[in-house]
């Protein structure tokens, strides 16, 4: 799965110039992140990190990808209305996992008191690799699927525009030029519009709920100006904000410092750590107001590592998706082996084989953000540990992907210009709409290439490892 500059990569004083080019054109282009040391100031700012050449990626199976996401964005929706299966499929989880079980509570407790939003938005990343099984033909496995906070729809929206000026210093004209268009921001912004302008009040505004600290924050107002762009106010709030500020009318609007909020779109929730007392009080208020969540805690628990691995028993898509069977064939077709590690026979057998063979799986806990999974030695002490213990019941295993490494320098600030063995993920954004029954909008709204050194077994661009690159078809 070669690209077609394996010449270049052994010319060093080539790739010293376009080292140089490719920093500044990202600086140009705005490919940027706040520094570690001041990740609140927008005073000193750098690159994200990147990749100094495009990553070859099949063709076949980059169409692939986008020809399964819009059946993907109907699953989780589906998922999302499913109280039965949702309750069904994480009682195990519950029992052991203190924050998907607070999730859950704030769930049933809303539909409990009769769901105030008629308005669903969703906004995913489907991410998967290449695997190169036993004949080494690669074959598309989703890792996950993100439905809460999916990042750097904005920033690759800019990295295609780097790596086409690096291809020109390098001589490889006719390469930058099939180079593809990817403009996920517009995408997931109009999505945003679409569900503002559903909501149906045109002074209210759409709330980005922000982290703490904001380093990632360009990524988002790539998003944030395209909906400016369309005269649609937006404000950037915390959880303390919403806990301090926010409040409900007897409609169970939601308001913010007098302003009506008709969207709110998470950039952060997903973890553990986003919550104290106050945080889940926040966010409880913000589910049971009527404005449109993007994602309402549903949509967040249907991205849960237990429910992907009930959707690959047999039976599960079908009962989700009546009557679509070819959708339910593009979906079956991404999954690498999934497993149960429920207390039970099944569970016993799967923890005892991936203990004696732990290179073979990757352990998965209930998270997001990257940087969670566990590989080798690390999984087998962990399941050694755990494997008599419910406590198991909060992972799944799933097979390790075995993609094929290809040479590329990833480019870092403060960090030397070195070759390195790497592999790739592609993501899709998918955007959706949904008023009451009626599917409003669905579509696929672009892609993100992240490539990270083969040494790093796990983790994301916000976790450190993996920095942004560009698919090049082969």
């Amino acid at each position: 799965m070669a690209a077609p500059w394996e010449d270049v990569l052994r010319d060093k004083p080539a790739i010293r110039e376009a080292a140089s080019v490719a920093v500044d054109a990202a600086l140009l282009e705005g490919v940027l992140m706040r520094t570690e040391g001041e990740p609140n100031a927008s005073d000193v700012v750098n690159y994200a990190p990147f990749t100094l050449l495009p990553s070859a990626v099949p063709s076949a199976l980059f169409e692939q990808a986008y020809a399964v996401q819009q059946d993907f964005n109907l699953l989780v929706d589906a998922i999302s209305q499913n109280k039965e299966f949702l309750e069904h499929t994480l009682a195990s989880t519950i029992k052991v996992d203190d924050f998907t079980a607070q999730l859950f509570r704030i769930h049933m407790q809303v539909l409990e008191e009769g769901l105030a939003q008629s308005v669903f938005l969703g906004i995913n990343r489907s991410d998967y690799m290449f695997d190169c099984g036993v004949d080494g033909t690669p074959a598309l496995k989703q890792i996950e699927i993100n439905t809460i906070a999916a990042s750097f729809g904005g920033l690759t929206s800019r990295t295609a525009a780097v790596h086409g000026q690096v291809l020109k210093v390098l001589g490889k004209s006719k390469e930058a030029s099939h180079l593809l268009p990817n403009n996920p921001s517009k995408g997931l912004a109009l999505g945003i519009a679409k569900a503002w302008e559903l909501y149906g009040s045109q002074s209210a505004v759409v709330m980005f709920l922000v982290e703490e600290v904001q380093r990632n924050i360009f990524d988002q107002r790539c998003v944030e100006n395209e909906l400016w762009n369309r005269n649609i106010r937006v404000i950037r709030k915390r959880f303390r904000d919403v806990f301090e500020k926010g409040s409900l009318d007897d409609a169970k609007r939601l308001y913010m410092d007098g302003q009506e909020v008709a969207v709110v779109y998470y950039r952060e929730g997903y973890v553990p750590k986003n919550y104290d007392q106050q945080n889940w009080e926040a966010r409880l208020l913000l589910e049971r107001s009527r404005a449109v969540k993007c994602p309402d805690i549903a949509t967040q628990l249907a991205g849960t590592k237990k429910v992907q691995q009930e959707l690959s028993r047999p039976g599960t898509l079908e009962r989700l998706l009546p009557g679509r069977a070819e959708a339910v064939a593009r979906i079956r077709a991404t999954f690498a082996g999934l497993y149960s590690l429920d207390v039970g026979e099944e569970g016993d057998k799967i923890a005892a084989t991936a203990i004696a063979d732990p290179d073979r799986f990757v352990l998965k806990p209930q998270r997001e953000g990257g940087g969670n999974n566990l590989y080798g030695e690390e999984l087998r002490q962990v399941l050694e540990k755990i494997r008599d213990s419910p406590e198991r019941t909060s992972y799944i295993l799933m097979d390790k992907i075995k993609p094929q490494p290809a040479m590329n320098y990833l480019l870092r600030a403060h960090s030397p210009l070195q070759a390195s063995e790497c592999i790739s993920e592609l993501g899709i954004f998918g955007v959706y709409v949904r008023q009451g029954k009626e599917m409003v909008m669905n579509r696929a709204a672009g892609h993100l290439l992240r490539t990270k050194a083969v040494e790093h077994a796990d983790g994301g661009v916000a976790a450190g490892v993996a920095v942004l690159d560009t698919p090049y078809l082969v």
